[in-house]
């Protein structure tokens, strides 16, 4: 199982601690410093069955500052991705992958039904 996270976002703290207390085994991975791929975005909305726009950090400054409320729209789905990959910050998190399934932000009802 992969975590990713901020590792100073509180949300994400909160699922590593939740990871913890039920003895969950995963490797975590910072997306400030390891920056996901367009390709590895692009497996991820696919395993996820989710809306890409569910991908989107809408709550940072970055999603802010490009205007993105307005912009996405009006982007393609590729474009979407491109755009994401640029930057780890524009992300969502945390994230959990494990074989085919992904979950975007920490629900801890969906994390329990995940597991």
């Amino acid at each position: 199982m992969q975590f990713i996270c901020y590792p100073k976002c509180t949300t994400c703290q909160k699922a590593r601690k939740w990871l913890e207390e039920h003895k969950v085994k995963y490797n975590e991975r910072n997306i400030a410093a390891d920056n996901p791929t367009y390709e590895e975005l692009k497996e991820w909305h696919k395993k996820s069955g989710l809306p890409l726009k569910r991908f989107f950090n809408t709550s940072g400054m970055i999603y802010r500052e490009k205007q993105l409320k307005d912009k996405l729209p009006g982007m393609s789905e590729d474009e979407q991705l491109k755009l994401l990959s640029t930057d780890g910050m524009l992300v969502k998190r945390p994230l959990l992958l494990a074989g085919d399934k992904v979950l975007v932000g920490f629900k801890e009802a969906e994390w329990e039904k995940f597991l």
